[in-house]
This record gives structure tokens, sequence and C-alpha cells, in this order.
């Protein structure tokens, strides 16, 4: 009988899995821009539906033809700007210079954060050793029904510095759509913690097979857990432990449509399952996400945009995936 052989199960690109330290995720690199705006935004899961659309591209065998695809709806009610932080360079690390703070902040803000005991509201006068400008924001998550409290995160302002310091002058202490930030057709990358399943075996985390009932010890588990030499469990052998509730990025989420609830209506009759009816700004993108409904998600402009863009014309929304 030949020798039986198999590639391994379970990916090993993703080490240590381990839970996730915080559940609203943030970006550590931002792309270039000349663009003077803001290079990221948050939003919250809603759910999943599907499309068809006509494949606008040349020299593809669904050119011209209506197609379908998955998607995903993202709630993204405006953020509240409460800061504009300036940063210098460090031999290649950003490190603080100073912040400036909206002058009158809501009452929720001081329950979620404390404001520094002496708040500077002079802005500099001088470029000198500012390398970037990112702007200090909070959620709103009240204004879409939704019993969570606000995040507080950061985000990047794109094109020259001195036009983002002008443009921080402008938002500070008011609200940024995702009109603003994002428009139809262009790709982002989404970042989220993805669901959480527990403390799981390796049948269940990798994929290995069950034994036979001829087994006299363990059914569900490795044959070997390593050789004698080295004495050692190496890192490559499947072992049961924590499953889900990971930081993941995904790149390249194309947007099909960006709208709000009001106007142009998104949710189906039956409302989306364990999250409701989107009323506020929402934006579509093609595939599926990370993370289960009303999971806070981290959006960000492409830092690595592929070289051939998705042409689509005359989406048409389908009915609850």
């Amino acid at each position: 009988m030949p020798r039986r052989t198999a590639p391994r199960r379970g990916s090993l690109a993703f080490y240590p899995r381990k839970r996730a330290k915080r559940i609203v995720p943030r970006f550590r690199s931002w792309p270039s821009s000349n663009e003077t705006r803001p290079l990221g935004f948050y939003g919250y899961k809603a759910g999943m539906i599907h499309l068809f659309y006509t494949d606008a591209r040349k020299r593809t065998p669904t050119s011209g033809k209506e197609v379908f695809s998955a998607a995903t709806v993202i709630e993204t009610p405006p953020l509240f700007v409460y800061g504009v932080r300036f940063y210098g360079d460090n031999g290649g690390r950003l490190y603080t210079i100073t912040e400036i703070w909206a002058e009158k902040l809501p009452k929720y803000m001081e329950r979620r954060i404390t404001p520094p005991e002496k708040v500077d509201h002079t802005w500099p006068e001088s470029l000198n050793g500012i390398k970037a400008v990112r702007l200090l924001i909070s959620t709103q998550p009240w204004l879409i029904g939704l019993k969570k409290t606000p995040d507080i995160g950061e985000i990047a302002i794109g094109g020259p510095v001195e036009r983002a310091i002008e443009y921080g002058k402008e938002v500070l202490g008011k609200e940024i759509p995702i009109s603003s930030v994002f428009s139809a057709g262009e790709y982002i990358d989404v970042k989220a913690v993805t669901k959480g399943k527990g403390f799981q075996g390796v049948v269940k985390r990798f994929g290995v097979f069950e034994f036979g009932h001829k087994k006299e010890k363990t059914k569900r588990g490795v044959g070997s857990i390593g050789p004698w030499h080295p004495a050692k469990v190496m890192w490559t052998v499947p072992r049961p432990g924590q499953m889900g509730f990971h930081t993941r990025t995904e790149y390249n989420k194309y947007i099909f449509l960006i709208g709000n609830g009001k106007e142009q209506p998104i949710t189906p009759k039956s409302g989306f399952k364990h999250y409701g009816i989107v009323t506020s700004d929402y934006i579509i993108v093609k595939g599926s996400i990370p993370g289960p409904s009303k999971r806070i998600i981290a959006l960000r402009k492409a830092i690595r945009p592929p070289r051939t863009t998705l042409s689509v014309g005359g989406v048409k929304v389908g009915e609850l995936a």
C-alpha cells in the first residue's frame, strides 16, 4: 500500500494565537497622500447583503455581464474631533510635540477621558520639527442606537504639514462624516477583532483528522507531539488553545456604495440579525470583514492598492444574504 501523504492543516501564518489585548483596533502605519483629508475612519459592522453589478472591465470573461457578489454593510456615524496632535521625528520614531484640545467637550467625553491639567489652545507659529499631524477622534454610537461606550482613536491627515494644520483648525470641535474621507469606487483596508470561539481542541482549531474507532487513546488529537530529540514540542505542532478574538487586517476592500440609511434605505425587511436598522451613514464593501455584528471596525485608505481597479456599473442591492 502506498504511503499516504497530505499537506498540513491549519495556517501557521498567525502566531501567537492569543486573545486581542484591546477590542478597538488601531493602525500603526498610514499611506502617503497628497489630499488634505483624514486617512481613516471608524464604523460598526451591521451585517451582510448581496449585490448585482455590471462588470465594466475589459478583457474579462464576465465583461459587460451582470455578476453577483456578497457585501458587508458598515454603519459609520460621524466622528467627533476633540483634539489635534503634532508629532516630531527622532531618527524614524515619532514623538509627541504638543496637542490642542477643543475648548468645549461633550459631557460624555468628561466621563470617557480625563483632559490634561494644562490644555494649550494656541496653535504652533512655526513648522519647525513637525513631521505629522493627526486628529484625536471619538465615536458616537448613541447616534445609531447602540448602547456602547464611545471609543477614542487617532487618525492621520494627508497632504503637506501646513495644509494639515489648517484642516485641523477647521474640524477641531466639530464632526466629520464618512463622505469627507472616502468615496465610492476606491479601495480601503479594514481592521477588526474576529469572532471569539473560546478554548478549542486541535480538530476544530487546526482541522486535523479524527482517529478511527480502533484507536486506543485519544480520538481528537495529534498522533505525536514531537521526536525524542530535540526534547521539546515544536511550534509547528497543532496544540489546543484560544480560537478567535484575534486582531486581523484585510487589505484592498472595494467600496461599492456610500449612502445614508434614511435617504437610501439599505436594511432588509426583517432588519439585520443581531443589529437592527441602519439609520445613519453607511458604506458597503465587497466581501466579508472580520468580527460579529456591532463590532467596531477601523477603516484606512489602502496602503498598497492593487494596480488594476475594479470597474463597476449599475449596482443593485439584493435581499439579505
